[in-house]
């Protein structure tokens, strides 16, 4: 009786010890893959494009360090609170162009409609490309706000249909040069006559904006919003 218990322990204890060195065989042979990987920063899930970034949606991944490239994202904050240029499958590195803090692709709840001239009574002549403002109907009765949250303006254009620029900085060249920071800084410096507007909308938003309008009693009134004072650079709030 002895002898058989003395049996089994003796083959439970190599048991263990077989696993034991098979575990640590296993944690060895991840620390070796590791330290030739680099970890670079995913989506977590599919992201369509205009979507902003949040921690949610962020993860890292262990890539070997052949695959990695220069312009891949390996800290998580430096794509916190951007918007993605175009859409992000699940697991992909994040490439530093497909994200950005001047983007002004409509969300995906959005698309972006040129507002008849017809339509408006006066426009801001502040507002550039990138600027969020209200908009107010006009006409019979009280005026009054059409939607409760700001609307982000697609682009502003001259009567030739031309966007309007700063000629002293070109936001085509400053684009060209891959400078951010100038070529939004020439959107807001650009002057010029407004003659059509865009605006990034979601397909209600349009249908009352429509709706309202398209009989001429009302017309819409777009004023600057405060919100546009709020400028991201780098994932941080600045004072423009």
């Amino acid at each position: 009786m002895n002898r058989r218990r003395n049996l089994w322990i003796s083959l439970i204890a190599a048991l263990l010890s077989a696993s034991l060195v098979a575990g640590l065989y296993q944690l060895q042979r991840i620390q070796m893959q590791r330290e030739g990987t680099v970890a670079v920063v995913v989506p977590s899930r599919f992201i369509g494009a205009g979507e902003r970034l949040t921690t949610e949606m962020l993860a890292y991944k262990h890539i070997p360090e052949s695959a990695w490239a220069p312009n891949m994202l390996v800290d998580a904050a430096a794509a916190q609170g951007k918007e993605t240029v175009i859409p992000l499958g699940a697991g992909e590195p994040i490439l530093d162009w497909k994200v950005g803090s001047y983007y002004l692709q409509p969300k995906p709840s959005e698309s972006t409609f040129q507002i008849p001239k017809e339509y408006i009574r006066s426009i801001s002549n502040g507002i550039r490309a990138g600027d969020k403002v209200l908009l107010y109907a006009s006409g019979e009765g009280a005026p009054r706000r059409l939607f409760e949250e700001s609307i982000i303006v697609a682009s502003v254009k001259s009567s030739g249909n031309v966007e309007i620029d700063n000629m002293d900085n070109p936001n085509l060249m400053s684009m060209a040069d891959g400078d951010k920071e100038k070529m939004y800084a020439s959107r807001r410096e650009a002057n010029g006559m407004i003659e059509y507007l865009n605006l990034n909308m979601t397909e209600a938003q349009w249908l009352e904006l429509d709706g309202l309008c398209k009989d001429g009693k009302l017309k819409v009134v777009v004023a600057y919003s405060p919100d546009s004072l709020n400028v991201e650079v780098s994932g941080e709030e600045t004072r423009s």
